[in-house]
């Protein structure tokens, strides 16, 4: 549970760094956004939607080799880019000035593996601490 609520936060705090930058540098635009007197970016995608996508990918790839991680990642990433691509195409959700697919792509993965880095670490420590205990 305290793994999944600081996946949770991390991709949360990631993701919106991600967007506000992305946002402010005309990249992309939310014409469509909860509070948007308040929030430039999509807040939903970026703490909720985004976060919680990347717990689950975590848990499906958290005893995988590098190789099977990778594998996973694409599971993930290319239905997001394409998926993105086509709600961009035919809503007025988002509007991609000078941002593609391929940079949707590349964020989704940086950011995944980003926290999954994240979980990796937390994983040694805790490790190095029950060998502590130990003894």
């Amino acid at each position: 549970m305290r793994e999944n609520l600081l996946i949770l936060f991390s991709k949360g705090v990631l993701a919106t760094l991600i967007d506000a930058y992305v946002v402010g540098t005309k990249r992309v635009e939310y014409p469509v956004r909860p509070f948007p007197k308040i929030f430039k970016t999509n807040i939903i995608y970026d703490i909720l939607f985004f976060p919680i996508l990347s717990v689950i990918w975590v848990k499906i790839s958290y005893n995988d080799k590098f190789s099977k991680i990778l594998l996973k990642s694409l599971i993930f990433s290319v239905p997001m880019s394409i998926g993105q691509w086509i709600m961009e195409k035919n809503t007025r959700l988002f509007k991609w000035n000078k941002w593609s697919p391929f940079h949707t792509f590349a964020s989704v993965n940086f950011t995944l593996f980003t926290i999954r880095g994240f979980v990796g670490l937390l994983k040694q420590i805790d490790q190095f601490k029950g060998k502590q205990n130990i003894t």
